[in-house]
């Protein structure tokens, strides 16, 4: 009861300091009670709870058995029981960890974020996603159909909704375990991760590309990318949104015009006629505007690069005249 009511006091005042302009992000709403059936969770300092091998002592509640997913590094703070909507039952102990330095690696890595393909990365190699809600869309429609009959209240009702939260956990769980084993691969194998600043929030709104958008995980992939980064001692850099990685040539600069629709997938540049996969492309630029250069074209490899704000460097070379083509040089 404590730590609710200490929850419910940091979450007015972060709702008080948004309306009167205090807090930076966007505007914060008051808490509301949680609905029975939703994630619920408790959380118990220090003197709340006694730690055994396999069992744990909850204060009112008393001992349970314990199921390790990893060792402890270091004895716990505190320790929070989370009930989500499936019925599944999880401890989340915080512990105090030290920073695990891997050896350096002479691999350097631009990440270009895609719906078709997941990720494509600047040496060439596609990703491809699970996109567990493509594949479990028909059964998820059944579920909610099945759903739908049944009265609210009713243990039929109560047996329906566990159906469909456990394909909802089974979801999530498959997104999570792809994205925490191909961020674990890139932390290990590249010694700077250069990332593009994505507007998730803003394109979820469009309504023929939220599904498939929200299936995927961007966010959280680079949240994993971050706090690995920052355990393993890594480089991880993001570059502004507003870099035209996918109409600027990686080999000489050029910049061709207005952006690129998303049907294009293979482009020639004007400049100096190479060919380019779109994808493979932009990821090269990501990884030369966060400020390493591996191409022909690249520079500024030495300014230092910050996580929120990257350096705003040109993948281009130094030409005595910069050549300018128009659309009449274009037709002869």
């Amino acid at each position: 009861m404590q730590q609710s009511l200490n929850d419910l006091e940091q979450a007015y005042n972060n709702f008080f300091k948004s309306c009167k302009g205090k807090r930076k992000g966007k505007k914060v709403r008051p808490p509301k009670f949680k609905k029975r059936n939703t994630k619920q969770s408790a959380r118990f300092r220090v003197g709340g709870f006694k730690l055994k091998e396999d069992k744990i002592s909850l204060s009112k509640i008393g001992k349970l058995k314990i199921i390790w997913s990893r060792p402890k590094p270091n004895p716990p703070s505190s320790v929070t029981v989370i009930k989500d909507a499936a019925n599944r039952y999880f401890l989340s102990f915080v512990v105090e960890i030290n920073q695990q330095l891997l050896p350096e690696s002479p691999n350097n890595v631009g990440i270009d974020l895609g719906i078709k393909t997941f990720a494509v990365l600047s040496t060439g190699e596609k990703i491809d996603a699970p996109k567990p809600l493509k594949s479990k869309i028909k059964r998820l429609r059944k579920l909610n159909r099945n759903l739908s009959r049944k009265q609210k209240g009713s243990n039929r009702y109560e047996r329906a909704r566990v159906r469909k939260a456990k394909l909802y956990a089974r979801m999530k769980d498959t997104r999570k375990d792809f994205l925490h084993k191909l961020s674990t691969r890139i932390i290990h194998e590249n010694q700077v991760i250069v990332l593009e600043d994505l507007n998730v929030a803003g394109m979820v709104k469009n309504r023929k590309l939220s599904k498939a958008i929200s299936d995927l995980g961007w966010r959280q992939f680079r949240t994993f990318l971050e706090g690995k980064a920052e355990k393993y001692g890594r480089d991880f850099r993001v570059i502004s949104r507003w870099e035209p990685t996918s109409q600027k040539c990686s080999y000489c600069g050029f910049v061709g015009g207005k952006k690129l629709d998303l049907s294009i997938r293979e482009w020639t540049c004007l400049n100096c006629g190479t060919v380019h996969d779109r994808d493979s492309n932009a990821a090269v630029n990501i990884l030369v505007a966060g400020g390493h250069s591996e191409t022909l074209n690249g520079r500024g490899g030495k300014r230092q690069t910050f996580v929120k704000e990257a350096a705003a460097v040109e993948a281009s070379t130094h030409l005595e005249k910069p050549v300018q083509l128009s659309i009449f040089d274009i037709l002869q």
